[in-house]
């Protein structure tokens, strides 16, 4: 029989119990492009139509159309769920109504622009935060993002198009995706729409062109898009098959990101985190800290925004004191005491002049340790 199988165990009570829990919440679904315009809420916006002549009760929740008529030539056979109006500073915001939703129960709700900030006031800081809340009560919800609002790709991205990406949504949000479809189109077919004026007012047009929407920019964008959607799709059959078969492959990887203050922190934690996720490691963040334990505003918010990234990584945050050891042996401890099995470090951890006088932190750890990979990332912005 299948259960008598070498392969196969017995689930145990736990994960039972989280199956049954999350059986009971919404699923979601994300329409994801590799930039505007590409037709990710026409898409959504069609799907949801033809779910509604099947006899699916759909309603919008959310929808920003950016004046393109073909979006909203799609609006007309949708009921749409009055907004919640809020004011602030004077002036009348209108943002998605969750209470309202909730109330209506349907059975999939069509929220859009993912990555939004709400405005003060509002329940939640992020429209993703509120989507949590309608999946939870166990309504089935449709939402759209582009490439670039996704947190661990944030320094890719502002390598490729110079832009620093401020609304962002944590990859952990983006997992719990029942299915995600990628919506491409080339960048010249991309470029022709905005030319045409099918993505922003006429003003904007010329602007898009020589910056966000060069070929250059799109081609690129495009690729990350494919392959994250790629990564996604491989990780989907890896854990269909891992359902199926007693524990993991292989030894159990833990990465340590060693981090300062300075302006690469960020980007070594992202580094960190899309290593430990395609690798299914533990991931630990290091803050070395002076011997005095004093600590300036501007390192105070470095430290918070480190635990922010944290948070939605999963990962442990660790702040260490020197206790009069030097940097390196404060690494060694702390990777011995996790059991770490690889380390990355800022290329700028310690300057020229510094390491022939102190020596270099990277020799010192590998004097130190045994099997543990060490990872050297460019500070390159």
């Amino acid at each position: 029989m299948e259960k008598d199988h070498p392969y196969f165990r017995r689930k145990t009570p736990e994960e039972i119990l989280n199956e049954l829990t999350e059986s009971k919440k919404g699923k979601l679904k994300l329409y994801v492009g590799a930039a505007p315009g590409v037709g990710k809420s026409y898409k959504m916006l069609q799907d949801a139509v033809d779910l509604k002549h099947e006899g699916i009760d759909v309603v919008i929740g959310f929808i920003e159309t950016h004046g393109r008529l073909e979006t909203e030539a799609q609006i007309k056979e949708l009921e749409q769920v009055p907004l919640k109006v809020i004011t602030y500073k004077g002036k009348k915001f209108q943002e998605l109504n969750v209470e309202e939703v909730i109330k209506r129960n349907p059975d999939i709700v069509i929220v859009d622009e993912l990555a939004h900030t709400n405005i003060s006031g509002s329940e939640n800081e992020k429209r993703y935060m509120d989507i949590s809340s309608i999946l939870d009560a166990g309504i089935n919800v449709l939402s759209a993002v582009n490439i670039q609002h996704i947190e661990s790709v944030n320094d890719i991205v502002r390598q490729i198009t110079g832009v620093k990406v401020r609304e962002r949504i944590p990859d952990t949000f983006v997992q719990k995706a029942h299915e995600i479809q990628l919506i491409d189109i080339p960048p010249e077919t991309l470029r022709k729409r905005l030319r045409d004026g099918k993505i922003y007012a006429p003003e904007k047009i010329e602007q898009s062109l020589s910056h966000f929407f060069t070929a250059a920019n799109l081609s690129a964008l495009r690729e990350l898009a494919l392959r994250e959607i790629a990564n996604d799709v491989d990780e989907r059959i890896e854990q269909i098959s891992g359902d199926m078969i007693n524990g993991p492959f292989g030894v159990k990887e833990k990465i340590l990101v060693c981090v300062q203050y300075g302006p690469t922190a960020e980007k070594l934690i992202r580094r960190g985190w899309r290593m430990a996720h395609r690798l299914k490691a533990e991931l630990f963040i290091l803050n070395v800290t002076s011997d005095n334990g004093e600590e300036s505003a501007i390192n105070e918010k470095k430290n918070k925004e480190w635990r922010m990234l944290a948070q939605q990584f999963n990962a442990t945050m660790i702040v260490e004191e020197r206790e009069g050891r030097k940097p390196a042996k404060v690494i060694v401890d702390v990777a011995k005491k996790f059991k770490v099995t690889q380390i990355l470090l800022g290329q700028s951890a310690r300057t020229r002049w510094e390491e022939i006088r102190k020596g270099s932190i990277v020799n010192m750890i590998m004097r130190e340790t045994s099997n543990i990979d060490i990872h050297i990332v460019a500070d390159g912005r």
